[in-house]
């Protein structure tokens, strides 16, 4: 198995248990708030705007190569 997939499946799972337990309610359940989500929002633009950035360069120099 691939393990990005792996990775990816495992941070999914512990997103739904965690969104379980803040609609639960429970005080202990370490509920993901509107800060958290804006932070994560934020990183996940910027990886994207990266990761475009980066391959539109690896285009450009591959370009240069004979």
């Amino acid at each position: 198995m691939n393990p990005l997939w792996l990775a990816v499946g495992y941070l999914l799972d512990r997103a739904r248990s965690r969104a379980r337990a803040a609609l639960r309610g429970d005080p202990e359940s370490g509920a993901i708030t509107l800060e958290w989500i804006v932070i994560a929002g934020i990183l996940v633009a910027a990886a994207v705007a990266a990761g475009v950035f980066f391959v539109g360069k690896i285009k450009q120099y591959e370009s240069n190569i004979p």
